[in-house]
């Protein structure tokens, strides 16, 4: 028992660190913020955190609730996000900012809006479709465990956001010592490591569905 909570927690922290991608959101958080004042900046750092920390939990309370609603299945949702986070995963390998995360017309429109923290970087740059998926996906996956596992769920989604927080607020030191080339390898490591993780997805959620495929 001891070994599959630890198991799970590892998955989940790597997991939503992934997707959240917080080098990700720290260059566009750098480009869309570089005419603002330093105190204007850090009100930006927290306010985009702690709304993409309430969406995010929000989703992890609320998720499996909503799916009932709305009469969808946990695989057919499994492997509906593992498709998504596939697509991501494709993305950064290729060194894109996912279209999930900002459209290029989110990113033109918010260089004149006044507040930055909300739309585009909360919402869809940390907390995106990937993110909530991925929550959901994961806390359905703690139900059958122990009420650790949803406990660890709430602790790997903090720490993703900490992290996030905390390189944003030292974006200028990051910026110093990493440069495009750095980042795009950066991206592609991470970008393989959420495919593989999209793919796991995918394959729990068929078999699942399909216990004949499974050999069951």
């Amino acid at each position: 028992m001891a070994s599959d909570i630890l198991t799970f927690s590892l998955l989940c922290l790597s997991s939503i660190i992934i997707i959240i991608n917080p080098l990700g959101a720290t260059l566009i958080y750098v480009s869309l913020t570089g005419q603002l004042d330093k105190a204007a900046r850090d009100q930006v750092i927290k306010d985009a955190c702690r709304i993409a920390l309430v969406i995010l939990l929000v989703a992890a309370l609320c998720g499996t609730w909503i799916l009932q609603i709305f009469g969808i299945s946990l695989e057919a949702f499994r492997i509906a996000g593992g498709i998504l986070l596939f697509g991501i995963g494709m993305e950064m390998v290729y060194a894109k900012i996912s279209r999930t995360k900002m459209t290029a017309t989110e990113k033109y429109e918010s260089r004149d809006m006044d507040d930055v923290a909300v739309m585009p970087l909360a919402i869809p740059m940390i907390a995106g479709p990937g993110a909530i998926t991925t929550t959901i996906v994961l806390m359905n996956e703690a139900t059958g465990m122990t009420p650790l596992a949803s406990f660890v769920i709430f602790v790997s989604i903090i720490i993703a956001i900490v992290i996030t927080y905390f390189m944003m607020r030292n974006s200028e030191y990051i910026m110093s010592k990493i440069g495009q080339r750095q980042y795009r390898a950066i991206n592609r490591l991470l970008g393989m490591l959420l495919i593989a993780i999209a793919v796991q997805f995918v394959i729990t959620g068929v078999k699942t569905a399909f216990p004949l495929l499974g050999g069951s």
